[in-house]
């Protein structure tokens, strides 16, 4: 009890010891909104494609339905990892090149499904609207592929930035005089 009283009012509780930490330098707070956006929209889908009874050709249901439940369950994992602390505890270095890179194949993905599962279906009400949340889910995808290019530009281009040597960056500019001129 003494402790407390000693403690307690010079103790600041650190504000960085949160779980969630948006933005952050891979996920700004808009993109987050997206990425929710984005595993939403794939969940509902991917919902509403589980609900078919009954199709003819069912490839095109099952590619759909592939693709649906690993955009949301992907789309989620890289949402909790990038939002939180846990990306700087997996080992993975190169967050901006997976984000999107994943992002993009997801999206294009997307829409190849559900181009095919349009294409090939009973046309019943259900279908047409999995499908619908299929587009709309490929839009999220694309729009956050804009996002992260409009913002950051590519992942892997150098922007003419000193690389890193040993944790310290390299010098801009060589000394061309030698210090002991006899």
């Amino acid at each position: 009890m003494a402790t407390a009283e000693v403690y307690n009012p010079t103790t600041v509780t650190d504000p960085k010891s949160t779980w969630f930490v948006v933005p952050t330098d891979t996920l700004s707070k808009l993109r987050f909104l997206v990425k929710l956006v984005e595993v939403l929209l794939s969940f509902v889908a991917f919902i509403l494609e589980e609900v078919v009874t009954s199709c003819i050709s069912c490839s095109a249901l099952y590619f759909f339905e592939f693709i649906s439940c690993t955009a949301f369950l992907f789309t989620l994992l890289l949402l909790i990892l990038l939002s939180t602390k846990l990306h700087r505890k997996v080992g993975i270095t190169c967050w901006p090149s997976l984000d999107f890179i994943y992002t993009a194949v997801i999206a294009a993905l997307f829409l190849l499904a559900s181009i095919v599962f349009s294409a090939d279906n009973s046309k019943t009400s259900l279908e047409q609207t999995a499908v619908a949340f299929g587009f709309l889910s490929t839009a999220a995808f694309v729009v956050d592929v804009v996002l992260f290019w409009k913002n950051n530009g590519f992942p892997w281009k150098k922007e003419g930035k000193p690389e890193a040597s040993n944790g310290n960056a390299t010098p801009a500019t060589h000394e061309t005089e030698r210090l002991n001129t006899e």
